[in-house]
């Protein structure tokens, strides 16, 4: 698997924080030559949002702004179709195809199917697409000459979560959910409740995880990455049921876990994708954001620019992991006085040990499963 050649360093080693992007665009098809961009590049990087939206404070976002750097450093031009609804993903792809983009980015594992049969409708276009391969109509994996997979094997960071929620839980019950039980978002629950197992292994303690069971690959999920409302209602129950931390991972559906977390004393969260506390706008909410998987979408969008813009594009996978700093954890933040100095330095301990191949993490949503 190809090593991007920037990287994010995360938590055990240096934490940087993912930007949110200062408005993202309201309306597909909207894009152009601002922050820096060359006026006469002949170079076009487009992107595709899911049903999310780029101001999801997440996956999208982070993708976005991944392409608005790479039109400030490299000196092209973008253009974008956010998508609201899973039946725009086709038509998004054609209107940025029928705008003479280069490079067209697909982001989530929902725009699967809509990459693989519009890459091979349009094989002088190269496309990546973020969490995910190419597939086809029947959802198959497929491997298509002009698109590159970019991918993240979030239970490792997750796993780290994990750990760090069971070592700071004050009532021995910690939960997270899903928008849709697809993947990309069930590798971040089984990281978890891995993370959680390790922890209760090593300290003999017996800290519950609500939301999840890993060995059936059952549990709660909204059945969107739209809807705050649900992922309230969902939180709601799972602090009411005695978790003080949950991990949503459902975009901007994990709005709706912070505004539940804000309604009482003791609730955290724990974000994904990107640093919640960088990216998210509510300052109240802030404070209750333990930590964060994160992703590095961004570097890894801007990389594929430059690596296309340099006619050195290529279909090879990318999977970002601990090693090569494409995914980690972010740092504590307000909440750092709440995770004990000897867990950290456990957590620490856990990264150099997952990284070295002594302790192994495992998901059936592995990218190197799925690939």
């Amino acid at each position: 698997m190809k090593t991007l050649t920037r990287s994010l360093a995360f938590v055990g080693v240096s934490a940087l924080a993912l930007t949110a992007c200062g408005s993202a665009p309201e309306t597909a098809g909207s894009g152009g030559s601002d922050g820096g961009a060359a006026a006469g590049s002949d170079f076009k990087a487009c992107m595709v949002s899911d049903e999310g939206g780029f101001n999801d404070k997440s996956f999208n976002e982070s993708g976005y702004t991944g392409l608005k750097a790479a039109e400030k450093n490299l000196g092209i031009t973008t253009q974008t179709a956010e998508s609201t609804d899973p039946s725009q993903f086709i038509s998004n792809i054609d209107r940025l195809v029928d705008q003479d983009c280069n490079l067209i980015y697909t982001v989530g594992f929902m725009l699967a199917p809509a990459t693989g049969s519009q890459a091979q409708a349009n094989p002088d276009v190269e496309f990546a697409i973020v969490d995910s391969t190419a597939q086809d109509a029947d959802g198959n994996a497929i491997e298509v000459d002009n698109v590159k997979p970019i991918s993240f094997d979030t239970a490792q960071a997750a796993f780290l979560a994990g750990y760090v929620a069971a070592g700071t839980t004050t009532t021995g019950k910690v939960a997270t959910y899903g928008g849709i039980q697809i993947p990309t978002v069930t590798i971040f629950m089984d990281g978890f409740a891995d993370g959680v197992a390790k922890y209760n292994e090593v300290h003999g303690t017996s800290v519950e995880v609500l939301g999840w069971d890993k060995a059936a690959q059952q549990g709660s999920f909204t059945g969107d990455f739209s809807d705050q409302a649900k992922g309230k209602a969902l939180s709601d129950t799972f602090y009411s049921q005695g978790a003080d931390i949950v991990m949503p991972v459902a975009g901007p559906v994990g709005s709706g876990t912070l505004a539940s977390a804000k309604e009482a004393e003791g609730r955290y969260v724990i974000w994904v994708d990107s640093d919640g506390y960088e990216s998210v706008s509510d300052a109240d909410a802030k404070p209750l954001i333990l930590t964060s998987v994160m992703k590095g979408i961004g570097a890894a969008v801007e990389d594929v620019a430059t690596d296309a813009t340099s006619d050195k594009f290529s279909n090879e996978p990318y999977v970002g992991t601990l090693e090569n700093g494409g995914v980690g954890i972010a740092p504590y933040h307000d909440l750092e006085s709440k995770v004990p100095a000897e867990l950290q330095t456990e957590v620490e301990q856990l990264q150099k040990d997952i990284i070295d191949g002594t302790i192994t993490v495992e998901s059936a949503a592995s990218p190197h499963n799925l690939s």
